[in-house]
């Protein structure tokens, strides 16, 4: 289901809880809610639509993926760039890394370790940050 964007910086700013099997429903809603924002959005974490569970998904074009608890485990090249909200407004400057390994399950529970770099590694810590209530 589609789910209203959380706009909330007291929410936002809360660290997300890990999420087990039981919160499959959370994966379908952020399906349908980044389906419905495609245009203007790459990718969303569950607190934006009001749950505290570490759970993103991500726009890879082609396909969605999404990622369970991740933890990112290793980062290098940091570079220095600008990111956008959909939870709040404007853009702001922040630093990130070319690449990164991350830690996580995917939607069917499956545990993976893999590196990332480029426009996936930047979305992909963008959207960890938001489980880690870290708003830029």
């Amino acid at each position: 289901m589609i789910q209203p964007i959380m706009k909330d910086v007291l929410f936002l700013g809360q660290k997300s809880e890990d999420a087990t099997e039981l919160d499959r429903q959370i994966i379908t809603d952020l399906h349908d809610t980044l389906a419905a924002h495609r245009e203007h959005c790459v990718g969303m974490a569950a607190n934006m639509i009001g749950q505290k569970k570490r759970i993103i998904i991500l726009s890879l074009g082609f396909m969605d993926m999404v990622m369970v608890n991740p933890v990112i485990v290793q980062k290098s090249q940091p570079y220095e760039t600008e990111e956008g909200y959909l939870s709040l407004q404007g853009v702001r400057k922040t630093k990130r890394f070319r690449k990164i390994k991350v830690r996580y399950k995917d939607e069917s529970f499956k545990e993976h370790t893999q590196e990332y770099e480029g426009q996936i590694a930047q979305i992909i810590q963008h959207e960890c940050d938001h489980l880690d209530g870290v708003i830029i």
